[in-house]
């Protein structure tokens, strides 16, 4: 659907220029590709030079471009488009789910859109300029697993299968890292797997890693836990499954998957004026769609070959950001999205330098001098932010959340007081704001524990001596979790509604070894 989503497509018919992890015996498994253990290498940069007055576009059959087509009026270059009447060229748009990264370096055409953690996969091998964000993924990516999975965490020693440096790889592989698990690729399903990480077989598409995983279910193997895909297939694989497989989690209200518009580097660096047209048009075309998508279905149906019904389905998994947003996304501003270093930050974290090198400066890539005019322009200068949850407007502290894990936080001796002069502590505070602000509705449930160090201590003391301090240890460790949440307050105006705290004291040790055991536990629950 996006760029992104074309890549693996593309892994799996390179030559094998790049290493890979060894071959597999595929049989029944045809899905499956061999494993990169590193990025794929682009062609070296040229300038990109328009022909006729016409720039050339590429993108992938996705909704979230819908803002781009309406704008001109079709996929063809055309003289009433914005893009013709307003700023004097025409714009072709090209379809293609192949590769376009080389093209796009190489001058071969002017134009193209990826997601930041491709861009960030990819880094100093990109040429591009970065001048405006188009807007966020709302439901297209999910994470279908075996119905005994509850959360995130329950994946440790499981097999999932997707598609490589794609967004359903960065996908799983963020929510894995929130979740402290670390990744392990598989090479085959032959693979020993690690009990103590996710690991993770890649096949030519995500829509061959629903497949892989349903045949897995259907058969009754248990090699294959889950897949890492997006709608339709992930509705699909569950209905599918005899009730086998659930929906664990989508982006819907995880907005972690963003798609920016990339511009071959020597083109924007000569034509600012054409790159400025471009931004102008994207963001009046998104306003278009906002306003009343009703009345753009005929346009966008027919560039993309949906039924109106289908496209009307589409666009409503997409948020069209305007002029305020997509600055604020670029600023880290946004209070209910992931920004632009954030997701980058992520995307590097999570891939790792071992497998997509050393990475690049984010800031390098971005010419927000167009974005930045814009926005002092009527209409967009009348604009507001607004992204809001899908669904209920604030999820609730029950049940199971999406995902735990324990941080270490340091406080003043004998006392429940937040060393506020720790650098771990503010890092620590600072991650756990980003949870909220990436997942708009989410709360947090923040459980103190305290050490068990003395425990069997006080049991030699009698029952009363024993009562006495587990009430106290209970005591500290809800105020603990509590001086938690008043940082998160204070520090970033967090909504008090979206932090919950308990305590439980001593009961439940995550480790033998007492300083671990002094920890506040975050659990995540989303908004689905």
């Amino acid at each position: 659907m996006t760029h992104a989503r074309r890549l693996a497509v593309f892994v799996a018919g390179l030559a094998l220029a790049a290493p890979f992890a060894r071959a597999q015996d595929l049989g029944d498994d045809a899905e499956l590709v061999e494993t990169r253990v590193e990025i794929p290498k682009l062609k070296a940069a040229e300038t990109y030079v328009p022909k006729d007055g016409v720039v050339e576009m590429e993108l992938s059959e996705y909704a979230g471009y819908a803002g781009l087509v309406v704008a001109n009026g079709g996929l063809e270059p055309n003289a009433d488009s914005i893009f013709a009447k307003k700023h004097g060229f025409k714009l072709k748009i090209t379809l293609s789910e192949e590769e376009s990264w080389s093209a796009l370096n190489a001058g071969r055409i002017g134009v193209s859109a990826t997601t930041v953690d491709v861009l960030a996969a990819y880094g100093r091998q990109m040429k591009v300029a970065v001048p405006a964000q188009i807007g966020f993924s709302r439901g297209a990516d999910g994470v279908v697993v075996r119905k005994s999975i509850r959360r995130v965490n329950d994946l440790r020693g499981k097999v999932l299968a997707t598609a490589q440096f794609t967004e359903a790889d960065f996908f799983i592989r963020y929510l894995a890292q929130e979740a402290g698990l670390e990744v392990k690729m598989l090479a085959s399903l032959k693979d020993a797997v690690d009990p103590n990480r996710l690991n993770l077989v890649y096949c030519a598409d995500a829509h061959g890693a629903g497949d892989l995983f349903l045949r897995d279910v259907k058969a009754k193997r248990n090699r294959i836990h889950g897949c890492v895909t997006w709608a339709p297939k992930t509705t699909e694989v569950v209905d599918e499954s005899g009730g086998e497989a659930t929906l664990l989690v989508t982006n819907r209200n995880l907005l972690i998957v963003a798609d920016v518009l990339v511009v071959n580097k020597g083109f924007a660096d000569g034509s600012p004026a054409l790159v400025a047209g471009l931004v102008e048009g994207l963001y009046e075309g998104n306003r278009l769609v906002r306003d009343d998508p009703g009345a753009h279905l005929g346009v966008v149906a027919k560039a993309f070959g949906w039924t109106p019904d289908q496209a009307k389905a589409e666009l409503a998994k997409i948020h069209f950001s305007n002029v305020p947003e997509a600055l604020g996304f670029f600023q880290g501003s946004l209070t209910a999205a992931g920004s632009y270093g954030a997701i980058w930050s992520a995307a590097t974290f999570a891939y790792g330098e071992e497998l997509i090198g050393k990475s690049a400066a984010p800031e390098r890539f971005l010419d927000l001098k167009a974005l930045e005019s814009l926005a002092k322009k009527p209409p967009f200068s009348e604009q507001k932010p607004v992204i809001t949850p899908i669904g209920k407007q604030m999820a609730e502290v029950e049940g199971t959340p999406l995902l735990s894990k324990d941080v270490r936080f340091f406080f003043l001796p004998n006392s429940a007081e937040l060393d506020m002069k720790s650098e771990a502590n503010l890092k620590n505070l600072e991650h756990i704001r980003g949870l909220l602000t990436q997942s708009p509705g989410s709360v947090l449930n923040l459980v103190g524990h305290v050490d068990d160090a003395r425990r069997e201590e006080f049991s030699r003391q009698g029952a009363k001596v024993l009562r006495e301090m587990t009430a106290a240890a209970d005591e500290l460790s809800r105020k603990r979790a509590n001086a938690v949440a008043e940082a998160l307050k204070s520090r970033y105006s967090v909504e008090g509604v979206r932090v919950a705290v308990e305590g439980r004291g001593w009961r439940e040790p995550a480790s033998k070894v007492s300083d671990e055991n002094r920890r506040v536990e975050v659990q995540w629950f989303t908004v689905e």
